[in-house]
């Protein structure tokens, strides 16, 4: 008797589901990730490891699509397995970090060395942050299974930056132009690339990258150490300067006004917009109000739409916008919003980005 080919029943329908490897030295945190990951369709948890070393041997036999990584770990820290996996055997990671400063500090570091993405663990009140955190997770694991991370082992990624010689930062002086740049994820890498190759005299640059507080601080001071410009940053009421830029402080919507001649930076605890504070949206919106025509906005790389609608609003202002194209882009969804919604004058990949920008600012100074 001929059996059935019941292979060859539709399995097109059946979706494949992400494979997740967790790597935490605690073995409670694995069970909540675990537990809190499994209850997505879209999920499958293949295993564990308490360090890296027992993962290292995991990720050959399970082949996992995605990695969450604990930072601190015995016998080798998250970021020295980071470093030492990327290029040998690229996968996305979402680094699952504390809101201390050294954890944040270390995070930093994770992200330009090939992390796609960070989520932080729930402080003191675990009950009331857990579901928040694991819907964050969920969803951030998702977008990382459908990141090409293979530039990491061509080291086509690596981050430009300055020479050895600190270059010296210019005097502040009033400035009518300024340049207005919005970020999420991947932002730390494309940021710390764009403005490596800003030269020091360039207008006063404001940024919102999706940041929590901390984690902005630690970020602006290691742009101050790296660049031309003098980064800080942002505190309420401080100005937008010749040769400065202003980072918007995580928790704080972050906006510009203008008093006179002089711009002024705003931050201020309030609502999420887009899902986001600060938000890039805040911040287009106020430099399309007060700047117009004098204001170049760059939107990077990043998932959703904050910000589209305020780049829109720039340009529509009078202001020369540019919007990452999707081959440099970690994930293309801001900028990819903002160039079908119309904001985008300019699509560059972000190696090309600076001297752009640059050619820009050269022209609108001699108009």
């Amino acid at each position: 008797m001929k059996i059935p080919n019941e292979s060859k029943q539709p399995e097109q329908n059946i979706k494949k589901k992400i494979k997740v490897l967790i790597i935490d030295d605690s073995a409670i945190v694995r069970e909540i990730l675990s537990k809190g990951l499994s209850m997505d369709p879209e999920i499958e948890v293949v295993g564990t490891a308490q360090d890296v070393y027992v993962a290292r041997d995991k990720i050959v036999f399970l082949k996992p699509d995605v990695l969450t990584l604990d930072i601190e770990m015995p016998r080798m820290d998250g970021l020295e397995f980071l470093k030492r996996l990327m290029p040998q055997y690229p996968l996305p990671v979402i680094i699952v970090s504390s809101l201390s400063k050294p954890g944040a500090s270390v995070t930093l570091h994770a992200l330009e060395n090939g992390a796609i993405d960070f989520v932080l663990k729930p402080s003191l009140k675990i009950s009331t942050g857990l579901g928040e955190m694991m819907e964050e997770l969920r969803e951030k694991i998702k977008i990382a299974s459908l990141i090409d991370v293979s530039g990491w082992k061509k080291k086509t990624y690596k981050l430009k930056t300055t020479a050895a010689d600190p270059a010296p930062k210019v005097l502040h002086t009033t400035t009518d132009k300024i340049i207005a740049i919005g970020a999420s994820t991947g932002g730390v890498v494309a940021i710390t690339n764009l403005l490596s190759n800003f030269p020091v005299d360039m207008p006063g640059t404001v940024i919102v990258q999706h940041m929590p507080p901390v984690f902005t601080r630690l970020f602006a001071e290691k742009l101050n150490n790296t660049i031309k410009m003098e980064v800080t940053e942002a505190k309420n009421g401080d100005r937008v300067v010749l040769g400065r830029v202003l980072v918007a402080p995580g928790g704080n919507q972050f906006s510009i006004i203008r008093s006179g001649g002089f711009y002024y930076v705003r931050c201020r605890e309030d609502e999420k917009v887009n899902g986001h504070s600060p938000s890039v949206d805040v911040l287009f919106n106020s430099v399309a109000k007060c700047a117009g025509q004098n204001a170049i906005g760059v939107i990077l790389t990043g998932m959703g739409k904050d910000g589209a609608r305020g780049l829109l609003n720039m340009k529509n202002a009078g202001a020369r916008t540019f919007g990452q194209d999707e081959s440099s882009s970690v994930v293309y969804g801001m900028p990819k919003a903002a160039l079908e919604l119309g904001g985008v004058e300019m699509k560059v990949h972000i190696d090309g980005m600076a001297e752009k920008i640059v050619g820009v600012v050269n022209e609108m100074s001699a108009n």
